[in-house]
């Protein structure tokens, strides 16, 4: 059956968790806005801790600075919609900022990918050619790298867009999902061209996870082999703790999708319920914890708080004294 591709639905209805019972909303909501706080205010503190402190303004937190703005920006777009439906009862988002909202979703989540790519790419140099770093990795170089990480899922996006935007839909309104994207717009759709969008979507997907994915094993592998070949312990173990962050990162982003697809693969099924939240968790746990890790496992930025702290506390005793 052929469908023409005009859209008669003007909005969509966000399900959120559909097991959960009214008399938990306000908690629920309260809790998604203290997530949303604790995204806010992190990120935006390391933004502004980078900015301020002349001594950190180096490739290696410029890039943390770049995924410090890619979580803010994610947390921004995806939790005021949800947290809305629970504390005000507003489910209803307009047909055209759904798929606005679905276009920053898997953006973002691509930006973050080549961005990872960058961090690896810093520290497979610093360590494997530590002679070459300081030509190679400068902030003008990371910075032009950073930029194609914003630049080169644009068009991808776009066209996933404009894919789903030309379909038809015919059946519900209803997203099950806490916010729009892709898989649940698309699901509603009818027509021929449905499959043809999914692949076609899928290969993209695959194109912004996977080749920044198989770069960042070969830098890792190749630094803990580089590291293990080190006869002095505390050699490695000071080489090691400059890396620890990207990998904590790392991990962060993509054992929780790497899990999920293959579960769903393998044919290991979840409730709805256990889905949402699931997904919920990997989209929203690394921005929320991404700003600690910056902070306890990065000695320059540790070291340099743990100075303007004592400075500060220095500063209030000597008030009181006097």
């Amino acid at each position: 059956m052929t469908y023409s591709n005009v859209t008669r639905m003007r909005s969509f209805l966000i399900l959120g968790f559909p097991g959960l019972s009214p008399q938990y909303y306000g908690p629920v909501s309260a809790l998604l806005f203290f997530i949303y706080l604790v995204i806010a205010l992190g990120n935006v503190f390391i933004l502004a801790f980078v900015v301020y402190e002349k001594t950190l303004q180096k490739p290696t937190y410029l890039v943390f600075c770049h995924l410090a703005l890619i979580d803010l920006t994610f947390g921004t777009v995806t939790l005021p919609k949800i947290i809305s439906k629970y504390w005000f009862g507003d489910s209803v988002i307009s047909f055209h900022g759904c798929f606005v909202q679905m276009f920053f979703l898997h953006y973002l989540g691509s930006v973050t990918s080549f961005i990872l790519l960058v961090m690896a790419l810093d520290r497979f140099v610093a360590i494997c050619i530590p002679l070459r770093y300081p030509v190679l990795i400068t902030n003008n170089i990371i910075s032009v790298l950073c930029g194609f990480a914003w630049f080169i899922p644009v068009s991808l996006m776009v066209t996933i867009v404009y894919q789903a935007l030309s379909l038809h839909y015919c059946k519900s309104n209803v997203i099950a999902q806490c916010f729009c994207d892709h898989i649940s717009i698309t699901s509603q759709a009818c027509g021929d061209d449905v499959k043809i969008v999914a692949v076609t979507t899928l290969c993209m997907a695959m194109f912004c996870l996977l080749l920044p994915l198989a770069f960042i094993l070969f830098s890792y592998v190749s630094i803990i082999v580089v590291i293990m070949k080190m006869s002095n312990v505390a050699g490695r173990k000071k080489t090691l703790s400059t890396c620890t962050p990207q990998i904590f990162l790392t991990c962060l982003f993509y054992l929780p999708r790497c899990f999920v697809y293959v579960a769903n693969t393998v044919g290991f099924t979840f409730s709805l319920d256990v889905r949402i939240l699931l997904i919920l968790l990997y989209s929203l746990l690394p921005p929320a914890v991404n700003p600690i890790i910056y902070c306890f496992k990065t000695q320059d930025i540790k070291q340099t708080l743990m100075k303007k702290l004592k400075t500060v506390r220095i500063g209030v005793q000597i008030k009181l004294s006097v």
